[in-house]
C-alpha cells in the first residue's frame, strides 16, 4: 500500500486518525487535516490551475528582454512609459550594484591572497630559523 492511497482526501482510518492526534498535539493541525478530507479534492484542481496559470505568466516574463518587465501592458501609455523608464533605471542600478560587487569580491580576494602570501613567508621564514637552530651546535648540558 503507498503512502498517497493512506492519505488520500477521505473519511480513511488513517486520516481520521492523524486528525484526532493533530487535534491532541495542537489544535490547528487538526483543523489543518480536517480541511484535508473535506477540500483536498478541490485542492488539486486548483494546483493545477494555479501551477498552469503561473507557468502561463513566468513563461512570458521570462521572454521579456528584462527580468523585472512582464510581457503585459496596463492599458495606460503614461503609466507604462513611466514604468519603462523606472524598470530601466532601476537595471542601471543593479548594473553597477553588481560591477561595484564584483570589484569588491576582487578586492576582497587580492586581500585573502596577500595574507596567504604573507603567512605562508613567516612560515617559510620560521621552518628556516628553526631548522638552522637544530643544526647548530649542541650546548653541553651540565649536572648541578
Amino acid at each position: 500500500m503507498n503512502q498517497s492511497a493512506l492519505l488520500r482526501p477521505d473519511w480513511t482510518p488513517a486520516t481520521i486518525a492523524l486528525m484526532i492526534l493533530g487535534f491532541v498535539v495542537f489544535w490547528p493541525l487538526g483543523l489543518a487535516m480536517l480541511a484535508y478530507i473535506i477540500f483536498g479534492e478541490r485542492l488539486r484542481g486548483f494546483k493545477l490551475d494555479a501551477n498552469n496559470a503561473a507557468d502561463g505568466f513566468f513563461a512570458g516574463c521570462r521572454r521579456s528582454h528584462s527580468r523585472y518587465r512582464p510581457h503585459f501592458s496596463t492599458g495606460n501609455v503614461a503609466f507604462d512609459d513611466w514604468r519603462k523608464a523606472e524598470l530601466d533605471r532601476l537595471e542601471e542600478e543593479r548594473r553597477k550594484l553588481d560591477e561595484m560587487r564584483e570589484e569588491f569580491d576582487s578586492y576582497v580576494s587580492e586581500l585573502r591572497r596577500a595574507k596567504d602570501q604573507e603567512e605562508f613567508d613567516r612560515f617559510m621564514r620560521d621552518r628556516k630559523n628553526a631548522k638552522r637552530d637544530d643544526n647548530g651546535p649542541v650546548a653541553e648540558y651540565q649536572t648541578p
